[in-house]
């Protein structure tokens, strides 16, 4: 039997005496309020229809990196985040499926047959209604209903009330790049984070009064556009939480610094030994834009109402 952590990398690790499933599918990238709509739904089917446990489908790499990787977008989550966050919205099991151009070639009827009917046991689909998929996006809903009513499985396309310009991914990284962090959260149902292990910098926070915790994005997913934030940063190895101020980019003052970087700086506290601890950093809000400046003084005086701003915004 398998436990509600289960992730298959492939079809080979799917067991063989996997029950009857409910399906759904999706790049699922960022696992925002939509995506947790689908999975609701899929949730209440298994429950409705007394099937064993709900899998959720999803693509590694992003199928447009594969296609047209010219225009692959920043993802917003790895594939353990997502994994992580599928569970969390209610799924048993997650099977990530390499994506390749083989993969891209299989016809609708195909993909049915492989990965929904031999390796899954599909009883139900669920899925957004605008899921395509196969060859060309051949398939659609229609497709999986018509091969249902073939092979043993309903499906079903769940409508997205929030409406498809919000509650998307497209959505979630044109709010980051503006540094809309507050849009992205409601897209997301919750604040929008990065993680990574955090390495030694150049110490220049600490010698200017304000010791940062430094994570290069170069290491994570997507990033919000390149300014000051205010947020909480988290210990994954112990818990711990802790407000924060957060700057994202290459720090334009100093001639030399090309490296973008999420340099927290927690609030009132220097004494924090965080070299090689990973850590999760959420954005709450943002404070100003990337500047320049003429002298180190005046970034410090900047740096003061960054953080007074970023108390009153945390309420910290």
């Amino acid at each position: 039997m398998t436990s509600a952590t289960d992730t298959w990398r492939s079809l080979d690790d799917v067991p063989a005496d996997l029950g009857r499933s409910v399906v759904t599918i999706g790049n699922f990238d960022g696992v925002h309020l939509g995506h947790q709509h689908v999975i609701r739904r899929a949730v209440d089917v298994a429950r409705e229809c007394g099937l064993d446990r709900v899998v959720a489908v999803t693509f590694d790499p992003h199928p447009i990196a594969v296609l047209r990787p010219e225009h692959a977008p920043p993802t917003l989550t790895t594939i353990e985040t997502r994994v992580r966050l599928l569970t969390d919205a209610g799924v048993d099991a997650v099977l990530v499926l390499p994506f390749s151009r083989d993969v891209a070639a299989w016809t609708p009827e195909q993909f049915v047959r492989t990965v929904l009917v031999d390796a899954l046991h599909a009883g139900a689909v669920v899925v957004g209604a605008n899921f395509r998929f196969g060859n060309r996006a051949a398939g659609d809903v229609a497709t999986l209903h018509e091969l249902g009513a073939e092979l043993d499985f309903t499906a079903e396309g769940i409508a997205l009330d929030g409406g498809p310009q919000v509650w998307s991914s497209t959505y979630v990284r044109n709010c980051l790049a503006t540094g809309d962090v507050e849009g992205a959260a409601e897209a997301l149902g919750r604040p929008f984070t990065v993680r990574g292990v955090v390495v030694e910098g150049d110490k220049r926070g600490r010698e200017l009064g304000f010791p940062t915790a430094n994570v290069p994005t170069r290491g994570v997913a997507a990033a919000p556009a390149d300014g000051v934030y205010a947020g909480r940063l988290r210990r994954l190895d112990t818990g711990e939480e802790f407000p924060a101020a957060i700057s994202v980019g290459t720090n334009p003052t100093f001639a030399g610094e090309r490296e973008r970087r999420v340099e927290s700086y927690v609030l009132d506290r220097d004494d924090l030994e965080l070299y090689g601890v990973e850590v999760e950093v959420s954005f709450l809000g943002r404070i100003r834009g990337m500047l320049r400046f003429d002298s180190v003084e005046e970034l410090v005086e900047t740096m003061h109402d960054d953080v007074r701003r970023t108390r009153d915004l945390l309420g910290a």
